[in-house]
């Protein structure tokens, strides 16, 4: 458990933590050392190590969880707030322009694969982040499936983990190929899929 740092601690840290992760985003991880980021952040060998005693790995560990956040926070407000087609389309291009500026290089993919199995708290931030973006996507399929504007026979959560699957297939294949035409498609056809299946009126009153 992270200790209580006073105000003027927690600013120091976090621009540590951000002045790291600028450097991963821009350079890769493998190219980013500890001398980097006291160099890049003005802070004593000291500092650093006082606000993150396990080193480089703890470091790391912080940058993943500050990525899987902007993950989320970059979606906003269209992910919260899924409650009509033209709402699925924002949001539908907010993760796209997303990936599209981001680029090949994936942060947190970067840092997560280079902690790998020896550090478990990295499994988690990414698990904790998928759980967290299929739940509010599922939200938003339930909200629409209530309403009428897809079918009652429609499984939230198994609408939400497919369209996430597709999102993470097709940032795969951009990291790869630095195109987002795979994305678009995933997200273009699990929307359309969506869809097709709308209850027709009164369908759902009588349970047809």
């Amino acid at each position: 458990m992270m200790r209580t740092l006073t105000r003027k601690g927690a600013a120091t840290r976090q621009r540590i933590l951000e002045g790291a992760a600028a450097l991963i985003r821009e350079h890769g991880v493998a190219d980013t050392t500890l001398d980097d980021v006291l160099a890049g952040t003005a802070t004593s060998k000291s500092q650093l190590f006082h606000y993150f005693p396990g080193g480089r790995e703890e470091l790391l560990l912080a940058v993943a969880r500050l990525e899987a956040d902007r993950v989320l926070e970059d979606q906003r407000p269209q992910l919260g707030d899924l409650t009509s087609w033209p709402a699925w389309q924002a949001w539908r291009d907010k993760v796209v322009d997303r990936y599209r500026r981001q680029g090949r290089l994936c942060p947190l993919n970067s840092v997560t694969s280079h902690l790998g199995s020896r550090t478990p708290g990295a499994q988690a931030v990414v698990t904790e982040l998928m759980r967290s973006w299929q739940a509010e996507i599922a939200a938003g399929v339930r909200h629409m499936r209530d309403a009428g504007e897809i079918g009652p026979d429609v499984d939230p959560d198994r609408a939400a983990a497919a369209l996430l699957a597709g999102i993470q297939g097709g940032v795969l294949i951009q990291m790869s190929t630095g195109e987002t035409t795979h994305l678009e498609a995933a997200l273009d056809m699990g929307l359309a899929h969506l869809r097709a299946g709308r209850a027709r009126p009164g369908r759902v009153a009588d349970g047809l």
